[in-house]
């Protein structure tokens, strides 16, 4: 204790930067615990100094400029950490100034409530020079990880920020860059606000740009991420947990794999989740991802006002069976509304440090897809004012799934989910199988070159409707198949393109109908 209060009676009487003054009398410098901020020298010791420091008092522990080095600092209660614009907190390149909380993470925190990060500064967790020392350590056999490992296992790379078990969080006005892996992840948290966060990390493999894995009360807002793996991802890892009233609104989103995303992690649930205004650009796989493949309940999800660019996949709805120690979980009552997607011939994140991987089995553009399991059906789904333009261009040469054989297509229900999942699929813009009550109104769909797939195909779907669907032709008709399916209706667009046919190939029935009379 002496030593904690001799250094701030000195900084009171020489005017160093301690207690600063009188109007943030509760805010503590790390440089009068001993901090160098030279960006050279550890100041693990010093900082976590100050933060148990603050603990004690309530305050803030402020970073005011310069290069603070640190390996793992735990957050306390009652702390704000304030990197002012200038500074910067620099994550160790050695993995052994790193702490397991949950899992490894340069800023930590377990059961701590009114915490928060912010001030405009940097965290940069040097995640280049830190995975390499990690595959050092792995090959000079100090380091355990898995034996037939491509890459070293998340749980030896650190994150820059891991909160667990948290309660109002705070996370504002920050730049986050450089991870070894997952960016910033957030677990069973309440009441968690993450406002005006840039991440930039495409240092290494899974780098997402922030996980929200089972929290409650959450606002994303005016985020900016550039991520190689998921841009905002919400996970459910506990069967008794969910991801419940989350908002996300005013963010961009650039990602080597899906821009917005739910799951892979998937035991729990997403319920009542709202998302407004996301710009998403050269993202590799999906701008809309909704996956339960390990459990969870997804319901009452309410999406709007999402413009991508140079995206590889527009919409990815997936209801699946990877977890087979218990029953699959459901998809229903999802509103997708005031959407536009662009998606390109070629890989939309080309260029990109550690870009998304190629689909090896020869394919054409993959379409959207809604897709679930025999007797498991996604019900209820929506899709209105939604404009979706693809390149086109697909050859049967390369790869075909013809529509008499339907059945070709897999299940894949035990897969990793991802919208190449099935393999080559025999529609340009949308794949729908296993559904129930799935809407599509007011619709646009484009394909800039031939294309001799249909649009739609439909297999096995009950009550799916049709209202104002333009679909610019793309090559030979029909421009919808459906097989199976009970109880359609189509309210044709008044535009002159709308007579389109549809073909039913169900039980080898083989009807044409004019979408249009």
């Amino acid at each position: 204790m002496i030593k904690i209060f001799i250094p701030f009676l000195t900084a009171l009487l020489l005017g160093a930067p301690g207690l600063l003054n009188a109007a943030e009398e509760t805010a503590f410098n790390p440089r009068v615990f001993g901090a160098a901020g030279d960006g050279k020298t550890k100041d693990t010791v010093a900082i976590q100094r100050a933060i148990d420091a603050a603990a004690k008092a309530g305050g803030t522990v402020l970073l005011d400029h310069g290069v603070f080095l640190s390996g793992t600092l735990h957050l306390k209660s009652g702390v704000t950490l304030r990197i002012q614009k200038g500074a910067t907190l620099l994550g160790s390149a050695e993995h052994a100034d790193y702490q397991k909380n949950r899992w490894l993470a340069l800023i930590e925190a377990r059961d701590a409530h009114d915490i928060a990060i912010t001030g405009g500064g940097t965290v940069d967790g040097q995640g280049g020079l830190l995975a390499a020392d990690v595959v050092r350590l792995m090959k000079a056999g100090k380091l355990r990880d898995a034996p037939d490992s491509r890459r070293p296992s998340e749980q030896n790379r650190p994150q820059v920020i891991e909160l667990v078990d948290c309660a109002r969080v705070t996370v504002r006005d920050l730049t986050v860059k450089n991870s070894a892996c997952w960016v910033q992840t957030y677990i069973n948290c309440e009441d968690l606000t993450l406002e005006r966060v840039t991440v930039r990390s495409t240092s290494y493999w899974n780098n997402d740009g922030m996980d929200i894995m089972d929290c409650r009360r959450v606002s994303v807002a005016h985020c900016d991420i550039d991520s190689a793996d998921d841009g905002i991802c919400l996970k459910s890892g506990d069967p008794k947990r969910a991801c419940e009233n989350v908002r996300i609104e005013d963010c961009t989103v650039r990602s080597s794999a899906s821009a917005l995303k739910f799951g892979t992690s998937s035991r729990g649930g997403f319920k009542h989740i709202t998302v407004r205004g996301l710009r998403i650009h050269d993202t590799f796989r999906s701008a809309i991802a909704i996956e339960s493949v390990d459990g969870a309940v997804i319901e009452d999800i309410d999406i709007a006002d999402v413009q991508a660019k140079n995206t590889g996949n527009a919409i990815f709805i997936r209801l699946g069976h990877r977890n087979q120690d218990g029953q699959p979980g459901s998809i229903r009552n999802v509103r997708i509304q005031d959407v536009s997607v662009e998606i390109p011939a070629t890989a939309p994140d080309a260029g990109y440090p550690f870009a998304g991987p190629p689909v090896r089995a020869p394919h054409n553009i993959f379409p959207s897809s809604i897709v679930g399991l025999p007797g498991h059906l996604i019900r209820d789904i929506t899709l209105k004012n939604i404009v979706i333009t693809t390149a086109g261009g697909a050859r049967r040469e390369v790869a075909e799934v013809p529509l008499e054989k339907l059945s070709l297509v897999p299940e894949q229900a035990d897969r990793y989910p991802e919208f190449s999942m099935f393999g080559e699929l025999p529609a340009w813009v949308f794949y729908v199988r296993h559904g129930q009550n799935i809407v599509f109104e007011n619709v646009d769909f484009h394909a800039v070159a031939a294309d001799f797939r249909p649009a739609l195909v439909f297999d096995d779907v009950q009550s799916p409707a049709l209202n104002a669907v333009r679909i610019t032709p793309a090559g030979g008709l029909p421009a919808i198949v459906t097989r199976n399916v009970r109880g359609m209706k189509i309210r044709p667009s008044q535009s002159p393109e709308a007579k389109l046919l549809v073909r039913e190939i169900s039980s080898g029935v083989d009807q044409r109908n004019p979408m249009g009379k």
